[in-house]
């Protein structure tokens, strides 16, 4: 019972690593119809604000104050990653809208600048961040079932970050106008709702959240400049199982694929897990297009 039971938590810890590296893409990719390969250099910036605040710290007081600083570079990783997505959105796909091939190639070009930028800044080599002490130890359940408190830590701020992405859509006015534009773009914009001012805001809020999963991720291994490219790629596959721009259905995906990859894993290996995942994936999409979930219009 031990064993499965720290399997279920393996499953969801990492179906919450994979919630929080596709909820940004959900609202970008699914919103505005953009297939964003950048997505993964934003979660290498919110990796690198960190490792650049306690630089600084270092520098300052002689030692990485992990407790504070990592605590501290939470709200700027958002600002940060949220600002560089919006100045993506601004000179590169504002004039690329309804041509998603064409967003795939600019979006390509951009990745490969901002990992280009990041080596002539950090250096090639990974790096790693100071974890705070505090999330050094472990929860001890009894018996072989230990929780990492990184681990739960990391849980928590997928809720944290679902409570947060709920009351913007659902009790704020810019919520409601990003659905308006989500279920119809042409009607809302002839009631008055400036879909151009929707769309910057809906990239740098996805861009913004996923350096909050760079901000994350960097208590579980060191970062580098291709941190994002490992990622991607499942966030993707997240996105398109759950139902374009649906959150609901990003969230029963990715819980999905993270509980099928840990059994899967625990039979085989870390490689075959991800093959028959993927290939499960394809078998279900071949039966139901639109995902998991779909827009019900009338």
């Amino acid at each position: 019972m031990d064993v499965w039971a720290l399997q279920i938590f393996n499953g969801v810890s990492l179906s919450t690593i994979l919630l929080l590296i596709a909820l940004g893409l959900a609202l970008s990719f699914g919103l505005m119809n953009v297939i964003n390969l950048a997505h993964g250099e934003f979660i290498m910036i919110g990796a690198y604000t960190v490792y650049a605040l306690q630089q600084a710290a270092i520098a300052f007081t002689g030692g990485p104050m992990a407790d504070w600083t990592f605590i501290v570079a939470l709200p700027l990783v958002f600002l940060i990653a949220a600002l560089m997505g919006l100045l993506v959105e601004r000179t590169v796909i504002r004039f690329l809208y309804r041509r998603p091939l064409d967003t795939l190639l600019a979006t390509w070009g951009a990745a490969l600048i901002l990992q280009q930028l990041a080596r002539s800044i950090f250096g090639a080599p990974n790096v790693q961040v100071v974890a705070p002490l505090w999330l050094g130890g472990n929860l001890d359940l009894g018996g072989d079932l230990v929780l990492p408190f990184k681990r739960l830590f990391i849980i928590a701020v997928a809720l944290v970050c679902l409570a947060g992405i709920y009351w913007y859509m659902y009790r704020s006015n810019e919520g409601r106008r990003m659905r308006a534009v989500m279920q119809n773009r042409d009607m809302a914009a002839s009631l008055g709702v400036s879909t151009r001012r929707v769309d910057s805001l809906t990239f740098a809020l996805g861009a913004g959240l996923a350096g909050v999963a760079g901000w994350a991720l960097t208590l579980i291994g060191p970062i580098g400049p291709s941190l994002g490219t490992f990622y991607v790629v499942d966030a993707f596959i997240v996105v398109i199982l759950g139902g374009m721009g649906q959150i609901p259905g990003t969230i029963l995906a990715a819980f999905i694929i993270g509980m099928f990859n840990t059994i899967f894993e625990y039979g085989t290996t870390a490689v075959v897990g991800k093959v028959l995942v993927f290939t499960l994936v394809i078998l279900f999409l071949q039966w139901r297009p639109a995902g998991l979930m779909r827009l019900r219009s009338r």
